[in-house]
């Protein structure tokens, strides 16, 4: 395994002082070290993929430095535009290190099998070199040499696929501050015991959907009336808006969290414009990106629900207990839809937590049934 503190140092010595992108379970200590040893003008965890690569680019155009960008490989999709329409060789043929975590490759949750599959194939497509990297620190730092070499000899991108267990385990430092008490599980508890029988329920991927999951199974309920989205980062609110539209007698909810939502929080203003007077926006804001190693997000600096209300959403809110949840979630009425409730949370989950045991497919056919009858 390597030392991240000395991957790190080995980077810095090549002068790759800038990093970006989007954080990953497979690079959660990396990363981890990363932002407790860098400045934050030097790292910045973009809202999204594509926008760390062109993060990267702006710092190479003003330094003539190569920047890094690391992320999940589920997050090349993003990514794919800024690489081939802007740093590719046959366009502005700008430097980048990509650190790329190979979620899928062994066995693996079920979002990341077909991504783990066709990993080293969309590279090939993009034409993009790559090694994946060796736990052996000293051959690892020959392959830093390597990939630094041919991305001054092309000017281009070049990736270092990681592993599970490819980095020491690290702790991080920087603690994520804030006097709210109440726990994402708990909120999820507080909007389920709220329902009043036909409401269908989007869940964002990562802890939501699992603790949603467990929560129904805990009462013997059904999972019929959810959609557990357990990858698409980001997405949830439009699968939601889409069903909301399609189905205008059922209320739909969207349980969100504040990494997917500044993900792309252009939705916020497609739901706002098409106006479902079905919809229901919740987010679950913890500051980080919990099931990833718990690194921070911009979330607690920026107003959810002003951003919200700008974009023609109708009711919006903020609450950060639990009596102020119930007491949002009785007063929303039919006049209030799109509504929007920010829920503070502070970051935490339980060690036992499991994960959902029916098939996405399943899932997705049980859902299917609910929404038909009604």
């Amino acid at each position: 395994m390597i030392n991240t503190k000395n991957f790190y140092d080995y980077l810095s010595n090549k002068e790759i002082e800038f990093f970006s992108g989007v954080p990953d379970s497979l690079l959660k200590d990396i990363c981890a070290y990363i932002t407790d040893n860098t400045s934050k003008q030097k790292h910045i965890i973009a809202a999204n993929e594509g926008n760390a690569i062109a993060l990267a680019a702006g710092y190479h155009m003003a330094t003539n430095k190569i920047p890094m960008v690391y992320m999940q490989n589920s997050g090349i999709g993003n990514a794919v535009n800024p690489l081939l329409s802007l740093t590719d060789t046959e366009v502005y043929n700008i430097p980048i290190l990509l650190m790329i975590g190979w979620r899928g490759e062994k066995k693996d949750e079920p979002q990341h099998v077909k991504q783990g599959k066709v990993t080293t194939d969309l590279l090939d497509a993009m034409e993009i070199p790559y090694l994946v990297l060796d736990t052996n620190e000293e051959n690892a730092e020959k392959q830093i040499d390597i990939a630094i070499s041919k991305i001054k000899e092309t000017n281009t991108a070049f990736a270092l696929i990681i592993r599970k267990g490819t980095f020491e385990k690290y702790n991080i430092k920087q603690e994520i501050k804030s006097d709210f008490t109440l726990l994402r599980e708990e909120a999820i508890k507080i909007i389920i015991d709220s329902l009043e029988g036909d409401e269908v329920i989007v869940s964002t991927t990562g802890k939501t959907s699992r603790e949603l999951f467990e929560y129904r199974d805990a009462l013997k309920q059904n999972h019929n009336s959810d959609f557990l989205t357990v990858g698409s980062m980001g997405h949830a609110s439009q699968i939601a808006l889409g069903i909301a539209l399609n189905k205008p007698n059922r209320k739909v909810i969207c349980i969100d969290g504040d990494g997917a939502v500044l993900m792309h929080m252009g939705g916020f203003s497609i739901i706002g414009t098409q106006a479902p007077k079905n919809f229901l926006h919740i987010v679950v804001n913890n500051g980080a990106h919990e099931s990833v190693g718990g690194q921070p997000t911009i979330a607690f600096n920026i107003d959810i629900p002003k951003i919200a209300k700008a974009n023609n959403y109708k009711y919006a809110i903020r609450v950060s207990t639990t009596d102020e949840l119930k007491n949002a979630l009785k007063s929303i009425n039919t006049n209030s839809y799109p509504a929007i409730i920010e829920v503070m949370t502070r970051i935490g989950s339980r060690d036992n937590l499991g994960r959902p045991t029916i098939k996405p497919v399943d899932n997705k056919t049980d859902f299917m049934k609910n929404l038909a009858k009604k």
